[in-house]
């Protein structure tokens, strides 16, 4: 299904599943790696995070054709206890690497009770929600750690880029209520949203980004001339430090000054971090009380009383999972910058466009 409106093409999810997918193959994966890759990359635009998923096609695909990409990996576990696995992903595609990770921890966690895998040797793999909601999908808690794959962060009252957005998801399951999924990035604004608003012309909100005077920086175009903000001050750089720490330094991955800016370099292995954990509820007791719970917490949050100019209080992934039900049903919207990306990509490839 596809549509139009102000310029926005609307585009069915499997459609657009099945573009990357030949996209992918195209490029050199197997056939079975670009079909799960693609549905891995697709999942974030269903979920309203549009800087982390069809968006990134065109330069994963750029990246692979350079060769900084491994087209065929030995994804695999290299290091293992009862509760914890190492994935060495073998410079593959990053969404294969981690969803193998996330896998071996609900594995973990249905036999342990919590299961912890870390990554070394991935590569960027799209946003963060996507793989915090694997073990939700298998009915337990899951929790997702990754070192960003560009430096846009100085340590606290620095300028030396040594930090990435470092993002952070939850994914915690209700009952009737939906899920609550909290997707962030530890900077006031993840870089894929700067590179969006470049895409389609647009000025960034005040806050998100300063130049190094300390100046506050709106035009995208001169985003190499500062660095993003993180989010509450000093707090938010601890942040980004300590999951930096846990998802890269813990693996073996790149940290610090050994991060590889992907948008810059196409054929240097980034060797990215990443970490899931997964926690069974049936550990901690009956997942259905514990659901009922997390219910009665979610409809507490939205009695409460309004500030002026309030209209409702909102949950962590209720605007997410409005998007993922409005997008199944009606398409994914896709911008004219984005659809011309898309359509010279497929004309490179000489493979069926998108529409």
């Amino acid at each position: 299904m596809t549509g139009q409106e102000k310029g926005i093409h609307r585009i069915s999810h499997d459609r657009l599943a099945g573009f990357a997918a030949r996209a992918l193959a195209a490029a050199g994966l197997r056939p079975e790696d670009a079909a799960a890759g693609a549905a891995l990359i697709v999942e974030p635009d269903l979920n309203g995070a549009d800087g982390h998923g069809i968006f990134r096609l065109p330069q994963y695909v750029r990246r692979i054709r350079a060769g900084g990409i491994n087209t065929h990996p030995d994804i695999r576990i290299v290091r293992e206890k009862a509760a914890m696995a190492l994935v060495d992903g073998d410079n593959g595609l990053g969404h294969l690497v981690v969803s193998r990770a996330a896998e071996a921890a609900v594995e973990k966690a249905a036999t342990n009770g919590v299961g912890w895998a870390g990554v070394c040797n991935g590569n960027h793999a799209g946003a963060a929600s996507t793989y915090a909601r694997i073990p939700l999908e298998r009915g337990m808690i899951g929790l997702y750690l990754a070192v960003g794959s560009a430096n846009h962060l100085p340590p606290w009252g620095g300028i030396d880029m040594l930090l990435s957005t470092n993002p952070l998801a939850v994914a915690i399951p209700a009952m009737e209520e939906a899920p609550i999924v909290l997707d962030m990035a530890t900077t006031v604004a993840a870089y894929g949203k700067v590179k969006t608003a470049l895409q389609r012309g647009e000025m960034m909100p005040e806050g998100w980004m300063i130049d190094r005077e300390g100046n506050p920086l709106t035009d995208p175009k001169r985003a190499d001339e500062g660095f993003l903000l993180p989010i509450g001050g000093y707090k938010g750089y601890g942040l980004a430090l300590i999951i930096g720490l846990l998802a890269g330094t813990l693996n073996g991955a790149a940290m610090g000054r050994e991060v590889i800016d992907f948008n810059a370099d196409d054929t240097t292995p980034t060797n990215t971090g990443q970490a899931v954990l997964a926690i069974s509820l049936e550990a901690f007791g009956d997942p259905g009380d514990f659901g009922r719970r997390v219910d009665e917490v979610v409809r507490t949050m939205r009695a409460s009383a309004l500030m002026p100019g309030v209209d409702r209080i909102r949950l962590p992934g209720e605007m997410s999972h409005a998007r993922r039900l409005d997008r199944l049903e009606n398409g994914i919207p896709i911008p004219a910058p984005l659809l011309q990306a898309l359509e010279t990509l497929a004309r490179t490839l000489e493979i069926e466009g998108p529409e």
